[in-house]
């Protein structure tokens, strides 16, 4: 059983900058990583992935804004979120994922108003 904590989320302008964490209590690197965010009234949608190999994908909504990275050796994943717009609040959910396993963070609220 591996243990998801998500961190960095917070309240920001719009146009600020955020950088989220997700520490694993356990080894990564057989895991694809995945964020996902979920606002008010509306379904889960994944934002970024990033395989164990590295190769990184992005919504439509958030290609060029937002970047998301790990580093197997400290186990955690990471979203660097920038250019941040009213439309991107919500909260931000992680998740690990293979063939046998599939983990998820308790999530972290990210607000963007002015």
């Amino acid at each position: 059983q591996v243990q998801l904590v998500e961190s960095g989320g917070g309240l920001v302008q719009p146009g600020g900058s955020l950088r989220l964490s997700c520490a694993a209590s356990g080894s990564i690197f057989r895991f694809n990583a995945n964020w996902y965010r979920q606002a008010p009234g509306k379904q889960r949608e994944l934002v970024a992935a990033i395989t164990s190999g590295g190769s990184a994908n992005y919504a439509d909504s958030v290609k060029g804004r937002f970047t998301i990275s790990r580093d197997n050796a400290e186990n955690t994943v990471f979203l660097q979120m920038n250019s941040l717009k009213p439309e991107d609040t919500a909260i931000y959910y992680c998740n690990l994922r293979n063939v046998l396993w599939d983990y998820w963070g308790q999530g972290t609220q990210v607000t963007v108003s002015s």
